[in-house]
Order: C-alpha cells, then structure tokens, then sequence
C-alpha cells in the first residue's frame, strides 16, 4: 500500500498526452478509412512514429535542463520585471509565435538548423503522425530562440507553461482532412495553411512558418494560399526508414561539404548557408555507403504484424517510464531508455531489411535482461537471464538462420 501510495504521489501526469495523441493519430487514421481518403502509409506511420518517441523520451531528461536555462537567465540578465497578468500572458503568448516564426525560417534557410528540422519533413505522408516527427536537436534549437523571452523579462513558470499549450496546437494543423476554414483562415494558421508548408511543390517552398498565427507570414512576406494539390516530402525524397539515417543524414552532407571546402568563407557557407547549396551529389556519394539495396522490396503480412506489435509494445514502455519516471532509480531510467532507442532503430532495420538486424536484437535482449535486473536484483533472476543469453550465444548460428528465414524469408 505504501509503494503504491508512493507511485501515485509521483505520477508525472504529462505522459498521459502519449495515449491521447496515440488516440487521435487512430482516429484520424479510422476516419480517413471510412471516407475512403489513402493518407497513411505502413511504413511512413512507423517512421513518424518512431522519431516522435524518441522525441518524448528525450524530453524526459531535456525538460528539465531548459527550464533551469531560462530560470538562470531570467535570474542574471533580464532586462524587465515582468509579472503575470492578462495582457503580459497575451504580450508572452504573441513573443513566443513570433519568435517561433523566426526560429521556423531559420530552420529552413540555414544548414545549421536545417539539419535538426529537416527530419520533421522527410515524410511523404501528411497526417497526425507526421506531426511527431521533432528531434532533441530540434527542441535544443528552439531552446536557444525562446531564450530572449527570459532575456526580456518573462518569468520561466510563465513561459514553460504557455510553451506546452502552443505546442500541443500544431498537432492539429498536420492533416489532409481538414479543409479550408473561413474566416480562422485570416489570423490563425490552418491545417490548409500547413499542408502548403509542408508541400514540396515549387512555388509553395518555404512558406508559412507561422505555428499559431498566420499574420507572420503575411507580415514578412513569406504567405501562400492553398491552390493546387501539394506533394509532401522533401525535394529529393530521402527513400528511407531508418532512424538513423533520417535523424544524422544531413549532419553527414555537410560534414563532407565541410571537409571539401577550401577556405573560412567557404566553410562558414557550409554552415549558415541555405540547404541548396550542398552539393546534391553528396547524398548519392552517402547512400550508396549506408543505403540498403533492398529498401521497400514487399515485406510480408507477418512482418508488419511484428512491427506493429512491436511499436506497442515500445508505445506502452516509453507512456509508464514517462508516468512513474519520478519514482525510478537512474539505472532503471538509464536501461530502459536504451531499450527503447535500440527498438526504434530496430523497426526501422527491419523494415529494410537489414542483416545486422539480428545483432541488434541480441543487444536489445541483453539491455531487458539488465533492466529486469534492475526492478529484481536478485541472483536467480540474473542467473537465469546469463543462462538464455549463453544459450543463445552457443547456438547463434541455428538462431540467425530460423531468424532471417522468419523475417526476410532467405537463410
């Protein structure tokens, strides 16, 4: 009764938006089934799906630390003495979308920050799912523009509490079915207005970066209005649904640009230059090393069950280590964490089917067993868990074979 009384004093009531999200994400999937409107793809909810864990369990140990940023900032270097009041919670919330603004077409027209923002637009779906596609870098990114709201004098309670109500609002603005809007249409940015962001038809490239309010982009002359049909994804689409190599395959083009660049200027291009200035070949140079020849060859019925099976598995890991995270040991924390990440990238490995999927798995295995060992140090526990993973170490060649028989059909 005490440990149980402990738990529910400790509950971090935030990780209840995973199951609520997760839910709207399927009941938007549902709907478009019954109109008969194809906007998910297998693969492409996986991907989504899988960087936005990663994003929420990252959150769990990045959070914090921003908070503590904009505290010790607002503490030594703030310019006024804000306090909290209808109309400074209205100046906060119109700083905050307009530093968003900013902060949006910078990470478009900078490598730098591209190379964080440019995973949330690799999807060639545009749907609720798509909305999760945010990375830690990201998040750091942003971090550093909404540091001017302490800097002015906002006080951190105030600006980490309107951060979680303007970013819950994008999600909704990441869908095909939901038309135009009217007269929102003029101040508020619409699921319309999005989609033309998020389109990778020419004349609708960088435009509206506005998160809450249009009247940015309007302003700033970055406008479009919704015409014809939008093609989303990238310009070359990335043909790809690793994690990895969505998370880190910018970061490495530019790592090659920076290395063939010959001067300070050149190299400073490299970095705070528009994205079109890499050398598109460098892509093609990097996915022949690290691209899988057999991506999107026909995966059976059995293997998507597996992956589905397993990104609930992972969902429902990632919603009670968010939920009871503040009554965890840091060892717990620590190895069920790892787990997690090693079953992101896992998905996205099956899926094209990579050989060192099995190795992967083997790893994935031990991480369990130490975080079982974690909630249960005892030495039966430990000596069964070194004896299965003996088992399976003597007898890994029997185990590779019936493994990739059952995933990829071949031995």
């Amino acid at each position: 009764m005490g440990g149980f009384y402990f738990y529910r004093m400790n509950l971090n009531w935030i990780a209840l938006a995973v199951p609520l999200f997760v839910g709207l994400m399927y009941a938007e999937y549902r709907y478009s089934l019954r109109r008969k409107f194809s906007v998910h793809q297998f693969h492409e909810a996986i991907a989504n799906l899988n960087v936005g864990m990663a994003e929420r369990l990252t959150d769990l140990f990045t959070s914090g630390l921003f908070f503590f940023f904009f505290d010790w900032l607002y503490q030594h270097y703030a310019l006024l003495d804000i306090h909290a009041s209808w109309y400074s919670w209205v100046l906060l919330f119109l700083a905050t979308d307009l530093l968003w603004y900013w902060y949006h077409r910078a990470g478009h027209r900078v490598n730098l920050f591209w190379s964080v923002h440019v995973v949330h637009h690799q999807s060639e779906d545009f749907n609720y799912t798509t909305s999760g596609r945010i990375t830690v870098f990201q998040a750091v990114a942003r971090c550093l523009f909404w540091s001017a709201l302490p800097l002015i004098g906002f006080p951190p309670h105030m600006i980490t509490t309107l951060l979680l109500i303007h970013g819950a609002y994008p999600f909704f603005t990441h869908t095909q079915l939901v038309g135009k809007l009217g007269l929102l249409e003029l101040l508020f940015v619409t699921p319309s207005h999005h989609r033309v962001h998020h389109a990778s038809n020419p004349e609708y490239l960088d435009k509206n970066y506005g998160d809450v309010l249009i009247i940015w982009d309007k302003l700033f002359g970055t406008f479009a209005e919704e015409k014809t049909e939008p093609s989303y994804g990238l310009t070359k689409p990335l043909n790809s649904h690793s994690f990895l190599w969505q998370h880190f395959h910018f970061v490495l083009e530019m790592a090659v640009a920076f290395r063939r660049s010959r001067g300070l200027k050149a190299r400073w291009r490299v970095l705070f230059g528009t994205p079109d200035e890499i050398d598109p070949r460098i892509r093609q140079l990097l996915e022949k090393k690290f691209s899988n020849h057999n991506e999107f060859r026909p995966v059976t019925r059995h293997v998507r069950r597996l992956v589905r099976v397993q990104t609930a598995v992972t969902l429902l890991i990632l919603f009670f280590l968010l939920l009871f995270a503040n009554g965890l040991t840091m060892a717990q924390v620590g190895a069920i964490s790892v787990f997690i990440v090693l079953s992101l990238i896992n998905s996205g490995a099956i899926l094209e089917q990579r050989r060192w999927v099995f190795y992967l798995d083997f790893i994935r295995l031990v991480v369990a067993a130490l975080a079982v060992h974690t909630f249960f140090p005892y030495a039966t526990v430990a000596s069964f868990a070194l004896g299965a993973l003996l088992v399976l170490l003597v007898f890994s060649k029997t185990f590779q074979k019936v493994y990739y028989k059952q995933l990829f059909g071949v031995g």
